[in-house]
């Protein structure tokens, strides 16, 4: 959903690149172009190069210019939209590469937590964690990435509660958190960002979990999280909606009253993975539920489940999974239930507001498996940091040259021959991602309406007067 991109040329007839991206809002149990008013349905890949340790003092996955050109290139062969990203520093610059992100019509999901010291709550001891210098590096997250309008949401928190002791100790800080970041962001930042949670998909805690975490407490602060990302490999190899339980996972959550996508999905005890899963996904069968969903994930880490390796390089071996989910999405045709679109659409349009968001459910006095019977806990330090604010810069789309759409890098295919796909990154336009074909299903008739969606791109191109041809848009 590229809005605007502004091509200018430099001293010397050297060009540059900048752009804009549609921000995207939530209306109902779904996401939206907050200009557009198209449904938006999370198409991609969890990205994490190095895994844990992919984060330090000196890189993250989202620092390394030359990299993110590397990658973003691939994720447009692949034919994504969204990167989920788990960890990063914000003491480190990330304009260049939120800005190629940008230009390839690819959003962010992002953890505001890290494993290192200071930047993750301990699931089990919680109260030991959530102090000022852990809430300084959320805020600090905060306050660098909602500037951009590709930044599509934030992750208060990916698996804290995964087993009963951390269902006991977890929930009210999770909820806390969630009310913490939504202060900040109403004090400081212009462009308010979706705030949700990553579940691990444990049965014990299914449906009691989202509902505690989107509940009201009624104490006139925000402590609702917008929306419910779940981590879900159930579908293995070749099945259906029945044998995989998938159909049951909707049913699951059909009473949630926020958008829900798969933040992590693609069993991989089945290799290689043909990702049959994604037809269904993006079917009718779910699409009033689910929004989408992230495939885990994009290098090969020690679980294998890598749709791509790199060598000591930093150069790219294709393997077989990302040509199958290639495959996957390039025969992929969204289906919706246009009725229920068209009830969340109230005509409203602009930025993310309360306004245009669902209201949460009032809390219940209790939650099956996990414990809330405890104030959520409240830190006075981390309060004067909401309204003080972080000493921290906003992040800022910048101009990129030709030479930043490309990197040094070489990239194979499986059989080690050069992939020569995806060595650049294109400016997204109305003649390819920016077109998707999408089927909608009208409520009052079994007809199926096919259509070509434009997502409203508007390119505008800006010359020096130095005799170079502008191309076509």
């Amino acid at each position: 959903m590229v809005l605007g991109v502004i091509l200018t040329f430099l001293v010397l007839s050297i060009w540059a690149v900048t752009g804009f991206v549609e921000p995207i809002s939530i209306k109902g149990r779904h996401f939206y172009g907050s200009q557009t008013n198209q449904p938006f349905f999370i198409k991609g890949v969890d990205y994490q190069p190095g895994g844990s340790s992919g984060v330090s003092g000196g890189t993250d996955p989202l620092s390394d210019p030359e990299s993110c050109a590397r990658d973003i290139a691939l994720f447009q062969d692949l034919g994504i939209n969204t990167i989920r990203v788990y960890s990063i520093n914000p003491n480190l610059n990330h304009d260049k590469c939120m800005t190629l992100l940008a230009i390839a019509g690819i959003y962010l999901v992002l953890d505001v937590n890290s494993p290192l010291k200071n930047q993750h709550l301990n699931r089990y001891e919680p109260w030991s964690t959530y102090n000022e210098l852990y809430a300084e590096h959320v805020f600090k997250v905060v306050q660098e990435f909602a500037a951009f309008n590709n930044t599509l949401a934030f992750f208060a928190g990916n698996e804290i509660v995964n087993d009963r002791i951390s269902a006991k100790a977890s929930p009210i800080f999770i909820k806390a958190l969630v009310r913490d970041m939504k202060a900040y962001m109403a004090n400081h930042i212009e462009r308010i960002v979706p705030v949700g949670y990553s579940a691990a998909d444990d049965l014990l805690f299914r449906t009691s979990l989202p509902d505690y975490l989107q509940c009201d407490e009624g104490s006139g602060e925000d402590t609702s999280i917008d929306f419910y990302g779940v981590n879900s490999y159930q579908w293995c190899g070749k099945q259906t909606m029945q044998s995989s339980g998938y159909d049951i996972l909707v049913k699951d959550y059909e009473n949630f009253p926020k958008p829900v996508f798969l933040s992590e999905y693609g069993c991989n005890t089945i290799r290689p993975r043909g990702f049959q899963e994604v037809e269904t996904i993006y079917s009718s069968d779910m699409t009033h539920i689910f929004s989408g969903g992230l495939v885990y994930e994009f290098h090969q880490e020690a679980n294998e489940y890598g749709l791509i390796k790199y060598d000591s390089y930093g150069n790219v071996r294709l393997l077989p999974d990302f040509h199958s989910l290639r495959k996957s999405f390039s025969n992929l045709q969204i289906s919706y239930d246009k009725g229920v679109i068209e009830k969340e659409i109230n005509g409203k349009k602009g930025f993310l507001s309360k306004e245009v968001m669902t209201k949460a459910t009032a809390c219940d006095s209790e939650y099956e498996n996990i414990v809330t019977d405890s104030k959520l806990p409240d830190n006075p330090e981390i309060r004067s940091m909401i309204e003080t604010g972080v000493v921290s810069d906003k992040g800022k789309f910048v101009l990129l040259t030709k030479k930043d759409l490309s990197s040094k890098f070489k990239v194979f295919d499986v059989n080690n021959i050069p992939y020569g796909q995806a060595t650049t990154i294109k400016i997204a336009d109305s003649s390819n991602q920016n077109r998707e074909e999408i089927t909608t299903i009208s409520s009052d008739s079994s007809e199926k309406k096919k259509k070509k969606k434009s997502k409203n791109v508007i390119m505008k191109f800006f010359f020096k007067n130095d005799g170079s041809e502008p191309h076509s848009t």
